[in-house]
């Protein structure tokens, strides 16, 4: 066992970083830590009329900044000095573009308020007239570069984005030498990197998100990347020839970051990774079971031992990556591009009059932000009390596209079967059987391509705040749902890894065993609801498939 025996995670969400300390030899969290985005929670940058989500790279070290700094001012000095390791989890596919140095273009004054200079955060749809392009040549080709992400290649995805941004901004393409997975760039800038040719690729990003593969060799051929648009090919061969996973080290802290955070230069840093795919270490994944990483958005993930693959495709998901998730193991990721965002745009649109700034003053400034804070534990606890029946209010849950089965960014939420009877948590029930029959779709995809489903974890801020949702979920998919106890899992997870970085475990699973937190509750299906919520979701993929016919 490694002298070191503290280890620090953190995760990067989407609307902020959170940050844990663990002993890693007892599996004990001694502080946590989470900082909001300055920026981000100011909007600056995005415009969702044109599914547009930009982050500045400052709210990324800011954040990380003053969320490690608080955790380590919880504990003594001796603690800081038996630090190991530092292993972070991103959102993902976010991307940016950097200079020959590394540098975001975003931190050069001359691009630093252009929202094409910035991390493309994952939910960004910006690039689908571009991932069609990709998409068309795949096919044309014959080219089979695409099996091992579905079959379809997504506009919230690094070569859609690339391509998307080049266009887009020409004097922007005139200075990026590369473009950086933020779970790539963030373990660059901390180990001092100053060469983008020295950046190390993960394993994660890289397979789900930019079509690497060991059966390509690495990349696709740049006849490939050409033939969709000659600029391509400069990146692909740009992109380096080596990926590691996510137990690795990327390097040891620099002095300066050292200096920053008030740690060792002797604190290695680890591989970055998808935070899903961390989080799914986190709530302690284990093979044939779907973890399901319930927030904003969510990611369905899945290991399987590779013999169990050879030969499997699973059509429309976001990928099956070799050491992706668990190195050994084939990591197989799907998931919704809108779950919880669902339920917080519904929040929005019912708060609209008093978010008005016509209609600003105190009192109602004051009212808004209390209404904000209560009004969807209020529609949970209304919904949970309705009545259930065949001919209630329904919904698509595809507000922001759909990621899988089968991504298509251009359809469209729905809701109908209302009426002027028809309350606010009527719509809001309706809402959650929607994201919960969408979670059903994935599952029942990936047993039709062959994969057995065992079981089902939940882990993520949803799965610990709404007992409502959870319970349609385990109706509506009638299985177990398996809550993990710890709402902090991808910070987890990226402690794990970052025990193995230090080698204070061999493995990933040895890492799981000694810091999991364990289960917090099982969530059974009602098995008097299973006849009607089988009619529900027939009419769910009915109406999906009108959708789908109208748009040919």
């Amino acid at each position: 066992m490694s002298k070191n025996r503290y280890v620090i995670g953190v995760d990067f969400g989407t609307d902020s970083v959170r940050t844990i300390l663990m002993d890693a030899w007892e599996g004990e969290m001694l502080s946590s830590a989470v900082c909001l985005y300055e920026r981000w929670s100011k909007g600056l940058y995005c415009d969702a009329g044109k599914s547009q989500f930009r982050q500045h790279p400052l709210d990324y070290i800011e954040g990380l900044t003053t969320s490690i700094k608080r955790c380590l001012k919880e504990v003594d000095v001796e603690v800081r000095k038996q630090v190991g390791a530092i292993s972070m989890a991103m959102t993902g596919s976010t991307p940016i573009a950097v200079d020959v140095q590394g540098t975001p273009l975003a931190l050069l004054e001359a691009f630093s308020d252009n929202p094409n200079a910035m991390f493309v955060l994952w939910k960004d749809h910006t690039a689908i007239r571009e991932a069609d392009e990709i998409n068309a040549i795949s096919k044309q080709e014959g080219m089979d570069y695409l099996k091992y992400v579905g079959g379809i290649y997504s506009s919230e995805w690094y070569w859609a984005k690339l391509l998307h941004m080049l266009r887009a901004d020409k004097k922007i393409g005139e200075v990026c030498y590369t473009w950086v997975e933020h779970s790539d760039w963030m373990p660059f800038l901390l180990t001092g990197g100053n060469d983008a040719r020295k950046i190390k690729r993960n394993a994660c990003a890289a397979g789900h998100k930019a079509l690497w593969s060991a059966a390509f060799g690495g990349l696709p051929a740049i006849d490939f990347f050409t033939s969709i648009d000659p600029v391509l090919g400069i990146y692909a061969e740009r992109y380096g020839n080596k990926v590691y996973t996510t137990d690795k080290s990327a390097g040891y802290l620099c002095a300066e970051w050292a200096e920053r955070l008030g740690l060792s230069t002797k604190v290695q840093v680890g591989i970055g990774a998808i935070d899903a795919h961390v989080g799914a270490v986190g709530g302690e994944i284990k093979p044939y079971y779907i973890s399901k990483v319930i927030g904003t958005s969510t990611c369905d993930m899945m290991v399987v031992p590779g013999d169990q693959m050879e030969g499997l495709f699973v059509k429309g998901i976001c990928g099956q990556v070799n050491d992706s998730i668990i190195p050994g193991m084939v990591g197989l990721e799907a998931g919704q591009s809108a779950f919880g965002d669902v339920y917080s745009w519904f929040k929005d649109l019912l708060l609209w009059p008093l978010a008005k700034k016509s209609f600003s003053d105190a009192d109602t400034d004051r009212l808004y932000r209390e209404l904000e804070a209560e009004l969807l534990r209020e529609l949970n606890d209304a919904a949970s009390k309705l009545p259930l029946y065949i001919d209630a209010p329904f919904a698509l849950d595809w507000f922001n596209g759909r990621r899988t089965p089968d991504a298509d960014p251009t359809r469209k939420g729905l809701i109908g079967g209302l009426s002027l009877g028809t309350t606010a948590p009527d719509i809001f029930r309706a809402l959650v059987e929607s994201t919960c029959f969408g979670a059903r779709a994935i599952v029942e995809r990936i047993e039709s391509e062959g994969v057995k489903v065992e079981g089902v974890q939940a882990i993520g801020g949803i799965s610990n705040k709404s007992p409502f949702v959870m319970q349609l979920l385990a109706d509506i998919l009638n299985r177990p749902i398996h809550i993990a106890a710890t709402e902090q899992v991808c910070a987890l997870g990226a402690c794990m890894f970052a025990a193995v970085v230090c080698n204070i475990y061999a493995t990933v699973e040895e890492a799981s065993v000694n810091m999991g937190s364990g289960v917090k509750e099982i969530v059974r299906p009602r098995s008097e609801y299973k006849e009607l919520f089988d009619q529900r979701y027939a009419q769910y993929l009915h109406y999906g498939q009108l959708q789908q016919d109208n748009k040919k």
